[in-house]
This record gives C-alpha cells, sequence and structure tokens, in this order.
C-alpha cells in the first residue's frame, strides 16, 4: 500500500510494549499498537509515554499503525 494511502491521525502515547511498540490513544478515542518508523529509528528520534505523535493507519486494518512523527 502506498504512503499517500494511510490515514494520518494525532495521539497520545499511553504505552511502551517493547521492540519499537507503542500503544497510542487517538482523539477520536481509539486504541491503536503503534510501531515507529524506519526514519525514526534511523535518526534515534527517542518517544516516550505522553509524547503527541502522528500516526499513519491502514483503511483495513485501523487498530495497527506507524508512526511517524512525532509533534511538539
Amino acid at each position: 500500500m502506498a504512503r499517500d494511502d494511510l490515514i494520518k491521525l494525532e495521539g497520545r502515547v499511553t504505552r511502551t510494549l517493547g521492540g519499537g511498540h507503542m500503544e497510542v490513544a487517538t482523539e477520536e478515542g481509539m486504541t491503536i499498537r503503534a510501531m515507529l518508523s524506519g526514519r525514526l529509528k534511523r535518526f534515534k528520534i527517542r518517544v516516550l509515554v505522553g509524547d503527541r505523535v502522528e500516526v499513519a493507519v491502514s483503511p483495513y486494518d485501523p487498530s495497527h499503525g506507524l508512526i511517524t512523527y512525532r509533534l511538539k
């Protein structure tokens, strides 16, 4: 699936699960299990509990996502 087809949501990290996986609570009330994108790992951007993040979610499976950006 192309990156343009993904749905972008904003949320807050509620829990870290290890291995780059995190649990994100969105503003819509959904809980998404998301993992860090390759760019965040490559540039060693640290994402902690309580950080606001942007999550890209597939329209076919909205329970899993990819953390693409850490918001200020």
